[in-house]
């Protein structure tokens, strides 16, 4: 039997990721980890930035946490970060990417301070983060999703349904 795949959902804070994971997980039956909620039930971090009022991640004790589950396969992983995760975990990387509008008033309504909205911005307007997915990743499984209105959430679970069930296929062929 061929274990399912492993998919990372990815992009600056705001855009989705988490929606879109729970989406997913409810459709496919896969499992969802958001790195973020699991950092704070585990404490994976390697201390406090005051400047940035946010705690320090502790990539590789995140590692160490994740590793049996993504050996197993069929999860899906969502953080604002990607570049710490080995390749070998993931057949599909998505990254979400937001009109900086929208992720404008998706952060402040968050109750961001305004500097950390302007950071978060900033990071989606020079594509930071399809950046480090493209320089993490192999160009092929890594793939941009627009995520600004719910009408996108409905047609991002199809796409990435759709590669899964498109993925399946191709792995049960192989077999």
């Amino acid at each position: 039997m061929t274990k399912l795949p492993n998919i990372l959902i990815t992009g600056t804070p705001g855009v989705g990721k988490s929606t879109l994971g729970v989406q997913l997980a409810t459709r496919t039956g896969l499992q969802h980890v958001c790195v973020g909620d699991l950092a704070d039930i585990e404490q994976l971090y390697e201390g406090y930035d005051d400047e940035h009022k946010c705690h320090i991640l502790d990539e590789d004790r995140v590692l160490d946490e994740l590793e049996e589950k993504m050996s197993a396969g069929g999860v899906i992983v969502d953080y604002h970060g990607c570049d710490f995760f080995p390749e070998r975990w993931f057949q599909a990387v998505y990254v979400l990417r937001a009109d900086t509008s929208v992720l404008y008033n998706r952060l402040q309504h968050r109750g961001y301070e305004l500097r950390k909205v302007q950071e978060n911005v900033q990071c989606e307007i020079f594509g930071t983060i399809f950046e480090e997915a493209h320089s993490s990743y192999r160009f092929e499984i890594v793939k941009e999703l627009p995520s600004n209105t719910l009408n996108d959430l409905d047609e991002n679970v199809e796409v990435i349904v759709q590669w899964l069930v498109g993925w399946t296929l191709m792995q049960s062929r192989l077999c």
